[in-house]
């Protein structure tokens, strides 16, 4: 099969062999897969976790028909039309655990379904599981313009938010973010952006999903609530930065990592199976959706990651396979 690889000179399309599903596993007949962030550098050879590496098959989700399962698969049988996360995403042929396997409903098509399974995993558990959001609260995402800062903007407005703030930098970008749930759009490169959510709040922001880190912790800080919640999701900014100890105490600020790189198979499923029960409804309605920027063809792979490092898109990229 064709499929786009990690090789020491950077990405290759080589042929491959098609992947045998284990016993836990689906395997799928890609028609298109999206590209994620951390696809830029395992098309250099870096490892993201346990997947990635010199010779490895790239992308991270895929959506297609399914042509077989193994014997421990539950929920899912051949012919079924289907979203799923999983490595070797950027090929003719993959396969996954069946706990990552999204069924799809009838009306939707393949290239808005595989705009969707890591930004509901990664920020339903962010937003939901780990964010403990409660209807009726304040919510603010950094990096809110990105496909997974999308995703948690609906994701709370669906849940009841009573404020949705998104961040971005870009004056183009912010103000398309009111299309996908946010009530305010501040740029976070701001002097008082920070004081502007206070003020637009009344008494602060009770979760912050930050994708940023970096330099932006300190103003988050001001930014939070007494009892809030802030939840480190990304570090596009930096892995390190200022920390003021002395305001995360005033304020008993909860800080929260989280990160899919250390979990185990088990948790993963059950991290999708708690997103399926509780929003999938909201896909299946149209509720939650994220913008198509632009579809690239697989042998086209490269231009899409030089396309995706300029960071001039809004919403997902999608190669046609």
């Amino acid at each position: 099969m064709k499929a786009a690889v990690a090789t020491e000179q950077g990405l290759a399309i080589r042929e491959v062999p098609t992947p045998a599903p284990k016993a836990n596993e689906v395997l799928v007949r890609v028609r298109v897969a999206a590209l994620n962030r951390a696809d830029i550098s395992q098309a250099h050879g870096q490892k993201h976790g346990n997947s990635g590496g010199v010779g490895a098959v790239l992308g991270m989700e895929f959506a297609g028909e399914v042509e077989a399962v193994g014997a421990e698969v539950k929920g899912v049988k051949a012919g079924d039309r289907v979203t799923c996360s999983g490595p070797g995403a950027w090929a003719e042929h993959a396969v996954t655990d069946w706990g990552r396997v999204n069924l799809l409903p009838r009306g939707l098509d393949y290239q808005e379904a595989v705009t969707l399974p890591i930004a509901l995993l990664t920020m339903h558990n962010a937003v939901v599981t780990n964010g403990r959001l409660r209807a009726g609260e304040a919510v603010l995402i950094q990096g809110a313009s990105s496909g997974v800062g999308l995703m948690a903007m609906q994701i709370a407005k669906a849940k009841g938010a009573r404020m949705v703030i998104g961040t971005s930098t870009s004056a183009e970008r912010r103000a398309r973010l009111t299309d996908y749930g946010a009530d305010l759009a501040l740029d976070s490169k701001h002097a008082s952006w920070a004081e502007q959510a206070m003020k637009a709040t009344g008494t602060g922001v009770d979760l912050i999903v930050d994708q940023v880190s970096g330099g932006v912790m300190n103003d988050n800080m001001k930014a939070c609530a007494i009892l809030g919640r802030i939840v480190n999701v990304g570090r596009l900014g930096g892995t390190s930065g200022d920390f003021d100890f002395n305001l995360h105490a005033l304020k008993r600020i909860d800080y929260i990592g989280v990160t899919f790189r250390t979990r185990s198979l088990e948790e993963v499923r059950e991290i999708a199976r708690l997103m399926r029960d509780d929003i999938w409804h909201f896909v299946e309605d149209g509720t939650l959706r994220l913008p198509l920027d632009r579809t690239f063809a697989l042998d086209e792979t490269a231009a899409a990651l030089q396309y995706m490092s300029a960071n001039k898109h809004f919403g997902k990229i999608v190669l046609t396979v």
